[in-house]
């Protein structure tokens, strides 16, 4: 028989553990589904500077994105292609920061492979709109603060390689 102070132990872990969850029921843990990775390599007046990424292709992993991460590791991040998920034509992508944690910075990419948007340490938790302001055909998320770090800008080329598992 298990006595009153350890039953209420483990009833309050039950209920920290239950509200690790979203309402659709997935962890808001750092593990994350896993996802094909790629090579993504960012063209800048700096140099050649290269990440290795998740890629989110359907409209469930475009949707989720990041969130819930808290350890993006310095050159990490997540690529959006094709966007939007399942192709056609290039659209304006609008982002928000909604349940993620960490700062990132967006890199909103042009059909050509230019950078056309670069949204800057955006700010965790945030529902404001994050907009590329014109039509783009991929996303790349990076930790943020990285692009300031690297000399990225807008006008860079991105190019990657076909995801791996």
């Amino acid at each position: 028989m298990i006595n009153k102070s350890v039953r209420v132990v483990l009833i309050a872990a039950a209920v920290a553990l239950s509200g690790a969850c979203t309402s659709n029921g997935s962890s808001s843990t750092n593990a994350a589904a896993v996802l094909p990775r790629t090579q993504v390599t960012v063209e800048s007046a700096t140099g050649a500077h290269r990440f290795d990424v998740e890629v989110a292709r359907s409209a469930a992993e475009q949707a989720n994105g990041l969130m819930y991460r808290t350890n993006i590791p310095e050159n990490g991040g997540m690529l959006f292609a094709p966007y939007p998920a399942g192709g056609g034509a290039p659209r304006v992508a609008s982002f928000w920061m909604k349940n993620t944690p960490s700062p990132l910075d967006i890199l909103f990419i042009r059909p050509d492979g230019t950078v056309a948007t670069l949204a800057e340490n955006t700010i965790p938790f945030s529902e404001a709109p994050v907009s590329s302001r014109e039509p783009v055909s991929a996303v790349l998320e990076l930790r943020g603060g990285r692009a300031a770090e690297l000399g990225i800008a807008e006008g860079d080329t991105v190019r990657w390689k076909d995801a791996v598992k």
